[in-house]
């Protein structure tokens, strides 16, 4: 019997190998901004700087991708997107993805910037994830509004 466990976006501990979807993000890292790919998957020092990674369905029936799309974390994952937009201002959005890319309408683009690309899973990072630059583009913007960017280093 399959059993429901945290996706892949759940930050492993340093002993624990990253999954594929997060060794795209690396590779675009290293492509990006030259950033050493870690053996790792421990994100604890990005979310120290205020990173937070958000997938549409915080659980997955093992094996079964979308398996809990519809039990009601889009609607969780709406009330976060819409307060952080709200509440905050520079804030860098990254929609990866169809269904991240719905949110958009979800941020005040202006006085966010909002950067859209594939989702970096294995299925469709080579359909436009690798190659954004998501990560110094970010960096770019953070700067230029007086932030301190993002040390993406881990």
């Amino acid at each position: 019997m399959a059993r429901d466990r945290p996706t892949a976006s759940a930050s492993p501990s340093r002993k624990a190998s990253p999954l594929p979807l997060l060794i795209n993000i690396f590779k675009e890292l290293h492509n990006d901004v030259g950033m050493a790919i870690p053996k790792h998957g421990d994100l604890t020092h990005w979310a120290e700087q205020g990173v937070l990674l958000l997938n549409a369905s915080l659980t997955v029936r093992a094996n079964e991708p979308m398996s809990h799309a519809k039990i009601g974390w889009a609607e969780f994952t709406d009330a976060v997107i819409s307060k952080v937009s709200a509440l905050k201002e520079n804030v860098v959005f990254l929609l990866w993805g169809k269904f991240a890319q719905e949110k958009q309408v979800l941020v005040d683009a202006t006085k966010h910037l909002v950067l859209k690309a594939a989702h970096p899973s294995p299925f469709s990072a080579d359909k436009g994830f690798f190659g954004c630059k998501h990560f110094s583009k970010a960096n770019t913007w953070l700067m230029s509004n007086g932030i301190d960017p993002i040390d993406w280093a881990l």
